[in-house]
Order: C-alpha cells, then sequence, then structure tokens
C-alpha cells in the first residue's frame, strides 16, 4: 500500500518561498473601564452634598428676604416661614420712595459705571503693556500691582481723606469714581496680565505688519480677543464696588449722595424707631437684584474668563 506523505501544518508558502501573510479583519480589545472604588464612591457623595449644603445656605436666606419682602410686618412676625399668601409690592413702594432708595440706587448706578468702565480701560491697557512689551523695570511695575492688592484699604482712609478733601473732591461723586479706580486696579491689572499672556502673539504681528499702529492693535485686535477675562474680572469689580461701604462711609458725608450700601444701613438703624421690617427685607431685595442678574447673565462668560486665563 503506497501511502502519501502530508505536509506539516504551518504558513502557506509562495513560489519565492517566502511565507504568504494571511490578510483578515483585525479585533481590536477594547480595555473594559475600571471599575469605581468604594472610596470614590464615598468621596463624591460626600463632595456632592457638601456642596449641596452650601447651595441651602446661600439660597435660602436670600428667598427667605424674598419671601418676606412681600409680607405685611404681622405676617413677618407670625408666620415668618411661610410663603405670603398675596404678592403686596407696599414696601418696595416705600422702600423706593420714602427710604430715598431710589436716590440712593442712582448714586451707586452712577459711581460703579464710571469706575467700572474707568477700571477696565486702565487696567486693560496697563495690563497689555507688562504682558506683551520688555521694558526696564517691566517686572517692579508688576509686583507693585501685585503688592497694591495686600495693603488693606484700612491703613489709607485717613490720609486718603486728606488728600481728596486738599483736592476738593470729598462728597462728590467723580472723587468717589477715582478712589473706586485705583482701588480695583491692582486686581484687575495682575488678572489681565496673566490673560494676555496666553492671547496669540500671531494676530498682534499680523496686524503690525499690515500697518496698524499699537493702539489700533490694542483696541481692535487683542481687546476683542480678551473679552472674556474683561467680562470675569469686571463681574468681580462690580461686585465689589457695589457692595463697597467703607469708603463711601467716610468719604461721602452728603445725605445727597449716599450709595446703596449706606442707604441700607440707614434704614436699617431706623428700625427700632418705625418697626418697617417689610420695607427694610424690600430695600435689601433692590440691592441684590442688580448683582444677581448681573451674574446669572455673565456665569458662563465668568467661568470660560477664569479657565482660559489659568491656561497657557
Amino acid at each position: 500500500m503506497k501511502t502519501t506523505d502530508t505536509p506539516p501544518s504551518g504558513p502557506a508558502t509562495g513560489a519565492s518561498g517566502v511565507p504568504e501573510q494571511r490578510t483578515g479583519p483585525v479585533v481590536a480589545k477594547v480595555p473594559a473601564p475600571p471599575a469605581k472604588s468604594s472610596e470614590g464612591q464615598v468621596l463624591n457623595v460626600f463632595s456632592h452634598g457638601i456642596l449641596i449644603l452650601w447651595a441651602l445656605m446661600v439660597v435660602l436666606p436670600l428667598f427667605w428676604a424674598v419671601m418676606s419682602s412681600f409680607k405685611s410686618d404681622t405676617d413677618i412676625f407670625n408666620t415668618p416661614w411661610s410663603l405670603p399668601d398675596s404678592l403686596d409690592f407696599d414696601s418696595w413702594g416705600r422702600a423706593w420712595s420714602q427710604a430715598h432708595m431710589s436716590e440712593y440706587f442712582l448714586n451707586t448706578v452712577l459711581v460703579v459705571g464710571g469706575s467700572l468702565v474707568g477700571t477696565l480701560v486702565l487696567g486693560s491697557m496697563a495690563a497689555y503693556v507688562l504682558a506683551r512689551f520688555e521694558f526696564p523695570g517691566n517686572r517692579f511695575i508688576y509686583f507693585l500691582f501685585v503688592g497694591g492688592m495686600s495693603f488693606p484699604i484700612m491703613l489709607a482712609l485717613v490720609p486718603l481723606f486728606y488728600v481728596m478733601d486738599n483736592m476738593g473732591l470729598l462728597n462728590t461723586i467723580h472723587g468717589l469714581i477715582l478712589v473706586y479706580i485705583a482701588y480695583s486696579l491692582p486686581f484687575t491689572v495682575f488678572f489681565l496680565t496673566s490673560f494676555f499672556r496666553t492671547l496669540p502673539t500671531s494676530v498682534a504681528e499680523a496686524s503690525i505688519i499690515d500697518g496698524a499702529s499699537h493702539t489700533r492693535t490694542f483696541f481692535q485686535v487683542m481687546l476683542p480677543m480678551a473679552k472674556p477675562g474683561l467680562i470675569s474680572v469686571g463681574i468681580f469689580n462690580f461686585l465689589g464696588q457695589w457692595n463697597q461701604y467703607m469708603l463711601p462711609t467716610v468719604l461721602n458725608t452728603d445725605p445727597d449722595r449716599r450709595v446703596l450700601a449706606q442707604g441700607l444701613v440707614e434704614l436699617a438703624s431706623s428700625q427700632g424707631y418705625k418697626g418697617d421690617y417689610s420695607g427694610l427685607f424690600a430695600g435689601l431685595v433692590i440691592a441684590m437684584l442688580p448683582v444677581l442678574a448681573a451674574y446669572i447673565v455673565f456665569q458662563r462668560q465668568v467661568v470660560s474668563g477664569l479657565t482660559a486665563g489659568a491656561l497657557k
């Protein structure tokens, strides 16, 4: 019987003796996602619980103040935690007219509006020069602004009062605007300097090559690119200037030029004689509304500006 030898199993060879490569679908192995540990889950629950507790501590007093502004004085004392039966705007009218909140509100808008514009314009110009140009004394000027952030305003109140008095700026709106600008410039320059450093230099160089001056490059090219940073630092300055109480109290003793913070303190001190607590809550809500509205409208820009300034 003649037997046929079977070739050993192995890769097929071609005519040249080189093993042929077999082609076929390659299935990639996707690693399974790592399972969450029990410690990570406990930490996640704990952090979310802390955030929820913090949110309740912030939101509930604000909600209670808004709710009490629509109640009468009797309802505030008898049922302080219940919702108002109807929306009563009488307390809002008393706070707006009788407590002179309308005048204080207008003075605050003028002071904060003028100081905010001046702070952003001067601060952005100084920050752009410190971030983009190298010159003798650059770092010294930058650290001078940074040092201004650590200087307590209480130490400068007495000399600031005499300086403002000698310049004839006491009890004036424009005097408060200048003081607010000087008070807010250190943080503004510090924040925007790091932000301008993250912007691409190729855009500014291209505009210079096209014949634009440094002033035109700053206002028409670089400043629009820095919009997120301007909005972020503008919100922080707005919050600090709107709630400022110490500076206007020392530098502004004229009753006709008081700001909202002074008006609220005056309204609160008068409650021991009048007992208009619903009007006090209404005045408090009137002072809070612009701040809450500004943050709600620009909260996305604030977050994007902070993250953009932190990355390089």
